[in-house]
């Protein structure tokens, strides 16, 4: 079905257009016809010149916003001479500093090494790949509606892919479910998450439990407390390594450096992305020496830690460190959830998240709480009409992770916009034909 881009510029059309004839469908997630030619800070521009405030950071790759100093002066400085193209079969500066600042800002004990890679989908891919080899075991625990890449093992063993039929089911993957107190008692669901924990570990033949601190794609779920540290424990008594997949969640995002320090667990293996990058093809896993030190060459990118991107990261985390961007994401984030709230709308059931990693779950109402999920795409189409980007995860819940740099006065327009948005796609403006096209998450 042809989407209907009668409403947008005229350069803005013909790029959309241009793009439906000539890149590949199966790496397209689209949820309205957002063309865009430049951004900067917290805004993109469309073709055609309309300023559209983003309130997605690219899925949180672009956690920096777009066009921010540290990362332009990092990419002139490594572009201009770059010391080769890689680190597969050479060393140079910004990669081995790359990997000794992680070291340096990543909880962790004993000898440690760094993973240095291009997405968040290889870095969990490695991650799960080295702990089976470095255990002789095959076994991952993973969780129901959970995201680590579309790669690999990591596609094999997230369950948005699997559920979905994307990918068939590995038979060495084990899926528990994942506990969502707003559907489900917190008590009776971390029991019972912890009881399938148990049950999978108790065979012996574990090599890892691999755990997002808030289930992102799967709907943007924030666990109860006690979750990961429960994880971390039982993990520990095992003697299994816990990874924990901070690519989408974490550096700065969840108002703390990780995410995982909301719990204090300190993990095994810790996998990075999206925002180390600053836009920019970059992931890391930080791990144990005994998992990530061999066999050589088992995990080859030609390009990883090459130059350019390394030095890239290298600003972003300085610019992490130095600007205090956890410290600001914890108070916009709050900022945000309360101006949602206070917005009191019978289609909003649950307003959640830590920093700025926040979910707006919708709902038919507040007693059944039904999912509606066709109101979700209407109404971040109806976003995208009044000039913000916002994506929805899990068939109906907002996800909402703006740039770490937003300003108070760009919540508050987001706030305006989506709390109009909700109400316009309730009563009926925004037409099924409209988002037909548009097959979503």
């Amino acid at each position: 079905m042809q989407p209907d881009l009668s409403s947008l510029p005229a350069e803005a059309a013909d790029l959309y257009r241009r793009d439906l004839k000539a890149v590949a469908g199966i790496e397209k997630l689209r949820f309205f016809p957002l063309a865009v030619v430049s951004g900067e800070g917290s805004w993109l521009v469309e073709a055609g010149g309309r300023r559209v405030l983003d309130l997605t950071s690219t899925w949180t790759a672009s956690g920096l916003g777009y066009g921010h100093p540290a990362v332009v002066e990092a990419l002139t400085r490594a572009v201009q001479a770059p010391p080769g193209s890689g680190g597969l079969s050479a060393v140079h500066p910004d990669s081995v500093g790359l990997a000794e600042d992680l070291l340096a800002l990543t909880p962790g004990e004993g000898e440690r090494r760094v993973y240095l890679g291009h997405a968040g989908s290889d870095a969990c891919d490695v991650a799960l790949r080295a702990v089976r080899l470095a255990t002789g075991k095959r076994r991952i625990i993973a969780f129901e509606h959970s995201y680590h890449g579309g790669v690999g093992v990591a596609l094999g063993a997230s369950g948005v892919h699997v559920e979905a039929g994307s990918v068939a089911a590995d038979p060495d993957v084990v899926f528990v479910p994942y506990p969502n107190p707003y559907r489900e008692d917190a008590l009776t669901a971390l029991a019972a998450t912890f009881a399938a924990i148990d049950e999978a570990l108790a065979g012996g033949d574990v090599a890892a439990l691999i755990v997002e601190p808030f289930l992102a794609d799967g709907g943007m779920v924030v666990p109860p407390e006690g979750f990961l540290r429960g994880c971390a424990e039982r993990a520990r008594a095992a003697g299994v390594p816990l990874i924990v997949d901070e690519v989408k969640v974490g550096l700065g995002r969840s108002g703390m450096l990780h995410a995982f320090q909301i719990e204090g667990i300190v993990p095994d293996v810790v996998c990075f992305g999206k925002v180390l990058g600053g836009g920019l093809p970059l992931s890391a896993c930080v791990g144990p020496a005994w998992i990530l030190d061999g066999p050589p060459a088992a995990a080859l990118l030609t390009t990883a830690g090459n130059p350019i991107c390394s030095a890239v990261g290298r600003a972003v985390l300085r610019t992490l460190v130095d600007d205090d961007l956890p410290g600001r994401a914890r108070a916009a984030g709050e900022r945000l959830r309360a101006g949602l709230r206070a917005a009191d709308l019978p289609q909003v059931g649950d307003v959640r998240g830590h920093g700025l990693s926040i979910g707006c779950e919708l709902v038919e109402d507040r007693a059944s709480k039904t999912p509606a999920r066709t109101l979700a795409a209407k109404v971040v189409y109806r976003a995208f009409e009044l000039g913000a980007a916002v994506f929805y995860v899990g068939g109906n819940t907002l996800e909402i992770t703006p740039p770490l740099i937003i300003t108070d006065e760009e919540v508050d327009h987001g706030v305006e916009i989506l709390v109009t948005a909700i109400r316009d796609a309730a009563a009926g403006r925004v037409s099924d034909a409209l988002v037909a096209p548009y097959a979503g998450w």
